[in-house]
């Protein structure tokens, strides 16, 4: 066939992709066949070599078994296909269209492949979806943006839930990273309730993170990995066949998987099992917008709790700092949690700590903080430890008797025994019905400071001058 004539309409970059198919329904080779000048001089310019027609395309273009089904399907199938995608891997955004061109060989199928190329994300091509496809990612993106910190992961979940009723699948879910930890957290998931698959959560421990690692190689670049038949179950099975086994195992005939990346970083992926196959084209597109977005939201959302965790969180001991106290007391206070009786406030306070800073210098103070922090939080394992400033500690014990709290109190003394320099002074107020979260506080305070004073009468050598 002649292809020049047709390549020389086309002034952006164009090829004819020739594709190799078969009578089960696979293809074979994929070549481009030939290629008009701006394509050549890109090739020239991106890979530094001359263009050879009929040649491989992977000789040229990123090898992605994602572009390979769209060349099959515009070459064998007939179906005119747009897309806009990152080539992450080459730092670029390309915008392709593929046309299929009529063939006279009968095992061979042909189609016009013409892009550009930008080393950024366009916002026009990116909006730029079938009606349904826009009105689907533009309402997710609605529902994100109106959701707050309390809420935000119901609104994920809803979200999922409509993913999967768009693909038509058994099973969605979005699976988070914890690298450091080497573990994976389910995020949210929706399962058709005539879904026989069993929840992400059911495989999350064991050898589940070293699989998932193992997910970016497999995608290899590419944006995402779709497994649609036999075909591509075989080429899974090839590159990864741990991954296939576990697929197997847990009843999966079809994915489509996306990473979710921000900034370069991937913080998880997303799934869909057992998805509507002969919809694959749409279901990429708007996940691959969808995603775009969802991995913006996920990354804002993992940085506000960061945040929270910093803004109450004493960095020194571990505990929740008094900005954190201030909050549990406030709301105690307004209503919005309300304390189960009998309940106790505890203050424990270290005695000699300035003694130990001048002497033996801040670092050695901050030790023993640490394991005055430490020996708190184990005697009251189910309580929240607050570090009230300095070398005072406060906590709120619900639901125990005072014979507990003079139990554990004795404990605690006992354990700070173990330990040169660590004393503490404590005082508690025991509550058997509601009061005054304040009064409490203020009667645990003042029997504190006479536990403090009966100390240094008994130990005055120990009372900093």
């Amino acid at each position: 066939m002649n292809f020049e004539h047709l390549l020389s309409e086309h002034k952006s970059r164009a090829c004819i992709i020739s594709v190799e198919k078969y009578a089960d329904g696979s293809y074979g080779n994929i070549r481009i066949a030939a290629a008009n000048k701006a394509h050549c001089d890109d090739m020239v310019n991106t890979f530094h070599r001359p263009f050879i027609p009929d040649s491989p395309y992977a000789q040229y273009l990123p090898e992605d078994k994602n572009f390979e089904d769209f060349m099959y399907r515009s070459a064998c199938l007939g179906e005119q296909l747009h897309t806009y995608l990152n080539v992450e891997r080459m730092g670029i955004w390309v915008n392709m269209f593929l046309l299929p061109l009529e063939s006279d060989k009968e095992n061979v199928g042909y189609c016009l492949y013409s892009y550009d190329v930008k080393p950024f994300a366009d916002s026009e091509q990116q909006a730029s979806l079938a009606a349904d496809t826009a009105s689907a990612v533009i309402e997710n993106c609605i529902k994100l943006r109106g959701a707050d910190k309390d809420n935000i992961r119901e609104v994920f979940g809803e979200i999922i839930e409509d993913l999967r009723n768009m693909c038509g699948a058994e099973q969605c879910c979005i699976i988070l990273t914890e690298p450091e930890k080497q573990t994976c957290v389910n995020f949210c998931e929706s399962i058709s309730p005539e879904s026989e698959l069993r929840s992400i959560d059911n495989y999350l421990t064991g050898s589940f993170y070293n699989i998932v690692s193992t997910l970016d190689a497999t995608i290899g670049g590419s944006s995402c990995a779709i497994i649609k038949d036999e075909n591509d179950r075989k080429w899974v099975a090839s590159i990864n066949p741990e991954w296939h086994l576990s697929l197997v195992r847990a009843g999966v005939n079809s994915l489509v998987l996306f990473p979710l990346k921000h900034n370069s970083n991937t913080l998880g992926y997303l799934f869909a099992f057992n998805f509507r196959t002969e919809d694959a084209v749409r279901i990429k597109e708007t996940l691959e917008l969808s995603t775009f977005f969802i991995a913006s939201e996920i990354a804002n959302y993992q940085l506000m709790q960061k945040l929270e965790i910093l803004s109450s969180t004493d960095m020194l001991t571990g505990c929740k700092n008094r900005n954190a106290m201030n909050s549990t007391v406030n709301s105690i206070l307004s209503g919005k949690t309300e304390i189960t009786v009998p309940y106790a406030v505890v203050f424990a306070d270290l005695n000699g700590l300035k003694r130990v800073n001048d002497e033996k210098g801040h670092s050695s103070g901050d030790r023993i903080l640490r394991i005055a922090s430490a020996i708190i939080s184990q005697v009251f394992f189910d309580c929240e430890v607050y570090r009230a400033g300095g070398d005072e500690f406060m906590l709120i014990a619900t639901e125990i008797s005072e014979d507990a709290i003079r139990a554990r109190l004795q404990q605690l003394r006992m354990k700070a025994d173990s330990f040169a320099d660590v004393h503490f002074a404590v005082g508690y107020s025991f509550a058997e019905k509601n009061s005054d979260i304040l009064t409490a506080m203020r009667i645990a305070d003042e029997r504190m400071y006479i536990d403090k004073k009966a100390y240094y009468a008994e130990y005055p050598e120990r009372k900093y001058r």
